[in-house]
């Protein structure tokens, strides 16, 4: 045995001169890098460019198979190192859309989403503005300069906010929001204000290290030619953008927030009545039972207030869950009558509305469980 370990040394001493090989490659990597972002910063080119990192991506799998090496592990290594790289240009400054600087003010900037966005358009050159509660009275004087009006306040105090705005825009503002509802906030914004009207709905929380792949959608309402530039800043950030119709942007919304959400406690809210500890169940959990608890779990690590604005933000996404509990009611009846029949036949109908992306959903799905189960176990 001593022999044998002598003998497994010899190999564990050249790996670990490899790595380091590795490891220097990446910082020689990371310094060419930072000549890109300088470069893309000079000639105003975004961060993120897909089609770019898709054709980097396809031969980098190329290259790799031709080697012997998996190609599905080489992607998920070079998307890792790519990432990272995102994240360091996105550490320095941006390029920006437009040639001269703009002034955008954060209403609501003292939160999480404010100082967010705030950050990354100081970063791109652009002069900003946060009021919050404790400065309101320096509205009137950053609004003579303002371009931009950015709401990005609670909920339920996003159209008491836009109400307090109206009479003091000139016309050539932006008036635009974050909120996560889209149809109540534009019919404010656009009964207080004739110039120009964004509906704006980040999809990502305030945690995010950077901009880059995350999705924007944007609903232009009023004089849209006259905030394109936001939204090409926004692709200069690295953003995804989707351009919506603020009912259809709602009525998606209802479920993948409203439902979500409130499930989300629904799930929890049994955990804890039948006393059944997060900490404990995750010593039996499958790979898939763990995600689906770190799910769960992570929204009871962030705020009450803003779920429950979330979930109770207007009457149709109420309505959705009462016909949500209706329902529900109906699928009891299973559990009740030990109606296995019923339940293979209602499973099947399900499996049949859900087609191909039922196996799209295996196979992403299969992935995520993979490298969490790798990097968690």
């Amino acid at each position: 045995m001593p022999h044998k370990n002598k003998n497994l040394e010899v190999f564990r001493d050249q790996i670990d001169s490899i790595d380091q090989q590795i490891l220097d490659l990446l910082v020689e990597r990371g310094h060419i890098v930072k000549q890109v972002t300088e470069t893309k910063l000079a000639h105003q080119l975004p961060v993120f460019v897909p089609k770019r990192e898709q054709e980097k991506t396809a031969t980098f799998k190329e290259l790799a198979r031709e080697r012997g090496i998996d190609p599905s592990w080489a992607e998920d290594f070079l998307r890792l190192i790519m990432g990272s790289s995102r994240q360091r240009q996105s550490e320095a400054a941006f390029p920006r859309s437009t040639q001269e600087a703009k002034h955008i003010i954060y209403i609501g900037g003292d939160g999480g989403m404010g100082k967010l966005y705030k950050r990354i358009s100081d970063q791109t050159g652009h002069k900003t503005t946060s009021i919050d509660k404790s400065n309101w009275y320096e509205l009137d004087r950053a609004l003579k300069t303002a371009d931009m009006v950015i709401i990005t306040v609670p909920i339920h105090v996003t159209e008491s906010v836009i109400q307090r705005l109206k009479g003091r825009l000139s016309e050539q503002v932006i008036l635009a929001d974050f909120t996560s509802n889209k149809r109540r906030p534009i019919e404010q914004m656009k009964a207080i204000h004739t110039g120009p009207v964004l509906g704006l709905h980040p999809m990502h929380g305030p945690d995010v290290q950077n901009l880059s792949k995350q999705l924007m959608v944007a609903c232009p309402v009023q004089q849209a030619e006259q905030s394109k530039w936001f939204l090409e800043q926004c692709e200069l950030w690295g953003m995804r953008l989707i351009e919506a119709e603020a009912e259809k942007h709602d009525h998606v919304m209802h479920l993948v927030q409203g439902l979500r959400h409130f499930i989300a406690l629904l799930h929890g809210s049994f955990m804890k009545h039948y006393d059944l500890n997060p900490n404990d169940m995750l010593d039996y959990s499958s790979p898939i039972y763990r995600a689906e608890l770190m799910m769960t779990g992570r929204i009871f690590a962030q705020s009450a207030e803003l779920y429950a604005d979330i979930v109770f933000s207007n009457e149709e996404r109420r309505a959705l869950l009462l016909r949500f509990f209706e329902h529900h009611v109906l699928l009891v009846e299973m559990v009740k009558n030990n109606d296995r029949d019923g339940f293979i036949k209602e499973f099947e109908q399900v499996t049949d509305f859900f087609g191909s992306f039922a196996t799209k959903a295996l196979d992403e799905s299969g992935y995520l469980i993979n490298r969490l189960a790798d990097r968690f176990a």
